[in-house]
């Protein structure tokens, strides 16, 4: 396997975008982030992903925060940049991708309303020829397009993995008998959904925690790597609190529990933007104190 097929068998840590006061992007604000999370053993690190809160950033912000994430990890793991929106967003972003030093580009699903699947493989293509060949990750957060579809997709020249978002682990073990052998597929849905989608063949995950305690998504990974369920579930366990608060108001308190987090630590990343549920609600707020407290993320 290659380092980056090998990579993604491991944690795909989607990084945090910091803002100013102003509410303007503070790139610098994320490097103890980075660092933190390369201390500790995180495989992949993915800038513009959703932690980053990518469709609440102009494509000028986020082909900034590209090139600073690609400053800031210098090499040291590989970095996955997250494209998307029209195709020439994508594509402009594909570029700038490349030139910040990116292992692989990840392709958000489009949400435009008019999807034909037969429109997503050209809109791959497209991407991946803006991005100078770079190997493509697919973000799937609608299985409802099909297996067929997916297994097109799977197809074209230059894909190497799916980050698998849907909460169908049967769905993901007839993708996976469809696809192509060489496709590496990681579960999209963080520590919490990764022993579902073990079992039925996937390997890693994706994880917001990392930006927090990126200790604890590598002792899990780890767990299920040896095919220990049972200590992996036990770890799941005590951070799980955490993810149900990021799950609450229909998943706008995903970015927002993280900031909040940061914040406690004393790593004040700023605001989350709308329409996200900033701030979090003081029961909320009550119950991310007490998690943090109790696993000496924060002094009580």
């Amino acid at each position: 396997m290659t380092e980056l097929s090998q990579a993604l068998t491991g944690v795909s840590g989607i990084l945090v975008t910091p803002f100013d006061s102003a509410g303007e992007i503070a790139p610098d604000l994320q490097k103890p982030v980075v660092d933190r999370a390369v201390a500790a053993g995180v495989h992949v690190l993915t800038a513009n992903g959703n932690t980053g809160e990518f469709y609440g950033l102009t494509v000028d912000e986020a082909c900034a925060m590209v090139a600073a994430a690609g400053a800031h990890i210098a090499g040291r793991v590989p970095m996955v940049a997250g494209v998307g929106r029209g195709v020439r967003d994508a594509q402009k972003l594909a570029e700038a991708s490349h030139g910040a030093g990116a292992a692989a580009l990840m392709i958000h699903q489009p949400p435009d309303p008019f999807v034909a699947p037969r429109g997503l493989v050209d809109y791959v293509r497209a991407v991946r020829e803006a991005g100078q060949g770079l190997p493509i990750i697919l973000y799937l957060r609608n299985d409802v397009i099909g297996t067929d579809a997916i297994a097109a997709l799977c197809n074209v020249e230059g894909v190497v993995g799916v980050k698998w978002a849907t909460p169908n682990p049967m769905k993901l073990k007839a993708a996976i008998a469809a696809c192509p052998d060489h496709i590496i597929w990681t579960g999209g849905l963080a520590e919490v959904w990764a022993p579902a989608f073990y079992a039925v063949g996937a390997r890693g995950f994706t994880s917001g925690l990392i930006n927090v305690w990126p200790d604890r998504s590598v002792a899990i990974n780890t767990a299920l790597e040896r095919g220990d369920y049972a200590e992996a579930r036990r770890l799941i366990a005590e951070m799980q609190v955490f993810e149900d608060i990021r799950a609450e108001d229909q998943g706008g308190a995903n970015v927002p529990g993280v900031k909040a987090a940061l914040q406690l630590m004393g790593e004040d990343c700023g605001i989350a933007r709308p329409p996200a549920a900033w701030p979090l609600s003081e029961d909320q707020m009550t119950r991310l104190r007490a998690f943090m407290t109790t696993n000496g993320l924060i002094r009580g």
